[in-house]
């Protein structure tokens, strides 16, 4: 019996660790997915068990390339990012892997932006809103005046996808998609770590930076391993790849993120206070983005809305467009342009009562949400792009996504369905390592909505 070839991705999110198995069309073969129970920091906070996810990789992939059916031929690593494990000279793991949801030292935080030119400047400088242990390079500097010792003793520091790669490889490298992600580490104006790095010292813990499309080293002798890539950059890698035209793309979940790999102007301190940031792609390009937390606020609606009208909590999916709902009852949203865009949609102040239906109750909703949405994309948007491809959760819900055509009379609005994009795009960028196909050019399901009246002023 012959082996298929695949590429095993190795896929870590907050919840749910994945292993994935792509084969020579990148079609996936196999997943398994498994969930880790978290323990805490010194202060009771909890995070990532980093010795149990240590194991689970090695255990995997022992199991994966034992399987008599697969013949890995490569693998990649994709993780989630502001997270960092630390090495000692002897290459064991120092301390916990830090949630990046802990609350910040306020007085080190303090210290930190009065001491490198006030958090405006700084931001502005780093492409990044002030965000305490998010920006990861934070955690490094805490970890300095907190606990010196532990410090001192770190050889190396990895972001999450390297130390990912390193359990298999034993290798330490930078990734330039986790340095150039909110992690207040890079300049991006000089486009080289900021000077803050070298004069706090942080320069000695990092490895040096691997192209995301290398070799880490071959694991087992034969399989080339990648060193792996920041998620949110990893998920655009399959649009770059199939598009050459400029496009947004609009990543919707827990945040609505537009992202513009072709905007590459500075961001602007209006568009810092909107919550823009700027990423890098696997291509060490700027990649301008806007959030929204649209997927937190439509979370908290459906609970709302079922409660109200007595309809079961997933009752939206069933929800059909009716334009009607648009044209006659939709009151029109305040919108105010210079807020910023985490802020919930002006639904939350609206009476219940006032809407004779569920249906034209969501209807409502979406469209704030909408407002909100296009106020947030075009931050980030110019004349040249004449496409959004809409990705996650939203893509699929019918109301949105036309509602979101209204919006954008003009351009060409798609519902985008990627298997695993984050994934697949670690194992992308290993393509010419161990396939020798041509790239299909039928990854990306793309599905056409248009405007029917154009109702946004």
């Amino acid at each position: 019996m012959n082996k298929q070839n695949v590429i095993a991705i190795f896929d870590i999110g907050k919840t749910n660790k994945k292993l994935l198995l792509f084969d020579e069309q990148y079609k996936l073969v196999q997943e398994q997915s498994e969930q880790l129970a978290e323990t805490t920091d010194e202060d009771g906070f909890a995070c990532e068990d980093v010795q149990a996810l240590t194991q689970w990789v090695k255990n995997s992939f022992d199991a994966i390339t034992n399987n008599g059916q697969f013949e890995i031929k490569a693998v990649n690593f994709s993780a989630y990012g502001a997270s960092f494990v630390y090495i000692d000279a002897a290459g064991k793991v120092i301390g916990p892997l830090y949630n990046y949801l802990k609350e910040y030292p306020g007085y080190l935080k303090e210290q930190f932006y009065k001491s490198y030119g006030g958090e405006t400047t700084f931001a502005k400088q780093t492409a990044s809103p002030v965000l305490g242990n998010l920006n990861s390079g934070m955690q490094l500097y805490r970890l300095k005046y907190q606990q010196p010792e532990t410090f001192a003793h770190i050889a190396v520091a990895l972001h999450l996808p390297q130390y990912i790669s390193y359990i298999l490889t034993r290798k330490t490298y930078t990734d330039i998609t986790s340095i150039g992600c909110h992690t207040n580490l890079f300049d991006f104006n000089s486009h080289q770590y900021h000077p803050w790095v070298k004069q706090e010292g942080l320069d000695t813990k990092f490895a040096a930076t691997l192209p995301c499309n290398s070799i880490a080293r071959f694991v087992n002798k034969t399989i080339p391993a990648g060193a792996g890539l920041h998620d949110s950059s990893a998920a655009l890698i399959p649009y770059l790849a199939a598009f050459q035209e400029p496009f947004i793309l609009l990543s919707t979940g827990t945040w609505c993120i537009s992202l513009n790999a072709f905007n590459d102007e500075p961001l602007s301190k209006e568009e810092l206070h909107q919550d823009c940031l700027c990423y890098l792609s696997y291509q060490d390009k700027m990649v301008k983005a806007s959030r929204l937390f649209a997927g937190y606020e439509h979370e908290q609606q459906a609970k709302i809305l079922a409660g109200h009208f007595n309809q079961p909590l997933n009752h939206f999916s069933t929800v059909q467009y009716n334009p009607s709902f648009i044209k006659n009852n939709t009151t029109p949203s305040i919108v105010v342009t210079n807020a910023a865009m985490v802020s919930a949609s002006r639904f939350g102040q609206r009476d219940l009562n006032d809407f004779q239906s569920y249906e034209a109750a969501y209807h409502q909703f979406i469209f704030d949400l909408i407002q909100q949405q296009v106020q947030s994309t075009r931050l980030v948007l110019q004349d040249t792009v004449k496409r959004i491809f809409v990705d996650g959760g939203f893509s699929k819900n019918a109301v949105y996504m036309h509602l979101l055509a209204n919006a954008f009379p003009h351009m060409e609005i798609f519902a985008a369905s990627v298997a695993q994009a984050s994934a697949l795009g670690a194992a992308l960028v290993m393509h010419a390592h161990w396939n020798n196909k041509t790239l299909p050019s039928d990854i990306i399901e793309l599905k056409l909505y248009t405007h029917s009246n154009n109702i946004f002023l």
